[in-house]
C-alpha cells in the first residue's frame, strides 16, 4: 500500500480568497520575491515539511508556501525552515492554516489526507480522501489558476484522477507523483546487483502507485548496455527470477522503511522535489510521472504512471513507449484496477 499521504481533517479553512493570517507567517523581508516562482505544499506532516526542506536546499523556488490545519504545527515547521536560510540558496519560506497562503503558486504539492486506519482497505482510504478532495481541490484552484497540480496523496493515481475532475484544469497540469519513487528505489536496487552507479541505471517501474505497478524489462539498460546482456560482478547474467525478486522488493520496499520508523519522507521528498523543478525550470525531463491516459497504448480515461516529458506547464508531451505483449497486458490490468477504484468513488 502507498504510504506518502499526511494525517488531515475534513475541516479546511477557506473563507474569502486571498486574505491569510499575518501572524501564521513568517517573512524575512529582506529581498522583494514578486517575479519568483513560488511552491504551494498542502500538509506541513514529514512527508510535506521534507519537501518543502529538499525544496529550500535545491533552490527550486524563489517562495516555498506550506498550509496545514494545524496552526502550531505550520508556524513551528516554517520557523524551523527560516532559521536555516543563511545556508541555503535565497528564498521566501511562509505558511499559514489559511488556503489563501497558496494564492497564484506556480505549483501546487498536495500531500494531505487521511491515514489509513488499522483493518481499513484502499478503497475505504480512497473513499476518504476524495471527500476531502472535492472540497479542497475547487478551493486550490481558485487560488491559484494557473498552477500545475501535484498529487502525492494516495491512492496517488486515483486522486490525480479525482483531482483533474474537480479542478477543471487541461490534462497537462493535474499531475501524480506517480512511480518516480517506485523508480527511483528501482535504479538503487539494480545498481546494487550490477555494480554501478545508480546515475547509470535506466529501468521504469510503470502503471499503478501500488500492487498492480511492474517494471518494464524489456527496455531497462545499464549504461548503453541492455539490462539482458549486462554482465554482473559475479559473471553471470541476471535471470528472470532475479528480475522478479527485484521487482518485489521494490513493490514491497516501502514496509521495511515503515517498519523501522513509521513512514517514509526522505526518498518521497526529493522524489517530489525533483518532479518540480522539471516544471519549474522547464527542463524537458522524462519522469514516470502518473497522468491521465487518452488513448496511448489502447488505454483512456484513467491515471496511471508511463514514461512522459515534464517541463514547464506540467506534462510537455506523451511517449508512445514499446512494450511487449506481457508488458501491455499488465499496463491494461493496472489501468483497470485503478479504474475500478476511481468509479468506486463516484467519479
Amino acid at each position: 500500500m502507498p504510504d506518502t499521504q499526511e494525517a488531515f481533517s475534513n475541516e479546511i479553512a477557506i473563507g474569502p480568497s486571498h486574505r491569510y493570517d499575518d501572524r501564521l507567517t513568517i517573512r524575512p523581508g529582506i529581498v522583494s520575491f514578486m517575479n519568483g516562482s513560488k511552491i504551494a505544499i498542502i500538509g506541513a506532516g514529514g512527508v510535506g515539511a521534507t519537501i518543502a526542506y529538499a525544496a529550500l536546499l535545491n533552490g527550486i523556488a524563489r517562495e516555498i508556501a506550506l498550509y496545514d490545519i494545524d496552526a502550531d504545527k505550520v508556524h513551528a515547521e516554517v520557523l524551523d525552515l527560516n532559521h536555516g536560510l543563511r545556508f541555503t540558496p535565497t528564498a521566501r519560506v511562509v505558511g499559514s492554516d489559511h488556503l489563501d497562503i497558496c494564492v497564484d503558486a506556480d505549483v501546487v504539492v498536495i500531500t494531505a489526507g487521511a491515514k489509513q486506519r488499522p483493518g481499513e482497505t484502499r478503497l475505504d482510504l480512497a473513499g476518504r480522501n476524495t471527500d476531502i478532495f472535492r472540497e479542497l481541490v475547487p478551493a486550490l484552484a481558485e487560488r491559484a489558476p494557473r498552477a500545475v497540480l501535484l498529487i502525492v496523496t494516495n491512492p496517488v493515481d486515483v486522486l490525480t484522477y479525482v483531482a483533474l475532475q474537480l479542478s477543471g484544469f487541461p490534462p497537462s497540469r493535474v499531475i501524480g507523483s506517480g512511480t518516480v519513487l517506485d523508480t527511483s528505489r528501482l535504479h538503487f536496487v539494480l545498481a546494487e546487483r550490477c555494480g554501478v552507479a545508480v546515475s547509470n541505471v535506466h529501468a521504469t517501474i510503470a502503471g499503478e502507485h501500488g500492487d498492480s505497478e511492474f517494471a518494464l524489462w524489456s527496455s531497462a539498460a545499464i549504461g548503453n548496455v541492455p539490462l539482458d546482456r549486462w554482465v554482473t560482478p559475479a559473471g553471470t547474467h541476471l535471470t528472470g527470477d532475479e528480475l522478479d525478486d527485484i521487482a518485489e522488493r521494490v513493490k514491497h520496499a516501502a514496509y521495511d522503511i515503515i517498519r523501522g520508523k513509521g513512514a517514509t519522507t526522505y526518498a518521497i521528498g526529493l522524489a517530489v522535489t525533483n518532479i518540480v523543478g522539471a516544471i519549474l525550470n522547464d527542463e524537458h525531463r522524462i519522469m514516470p510521472v502518473s497522468t491521465l491516459q487518452e488513448g496511448e497504448h489502447g488505454i483512456s480515461d484513467v491515471c496511471l504512471s508511463m514514461p512522459v516529458v515534464v517541463g514547464a506547464g506540467g506534462v510537455v508531451r506523451s511517449m508512445e513507449v514499446p512494450l511487449t505483449g506481457e508488458e501491455q497486458r499488465r499496463l491494461t490490468a493496472s489501468a483497470d484496477t485503478i479504474r475500478q477504484t476511481i468509479r468506486s468513488v463516484g467519479f
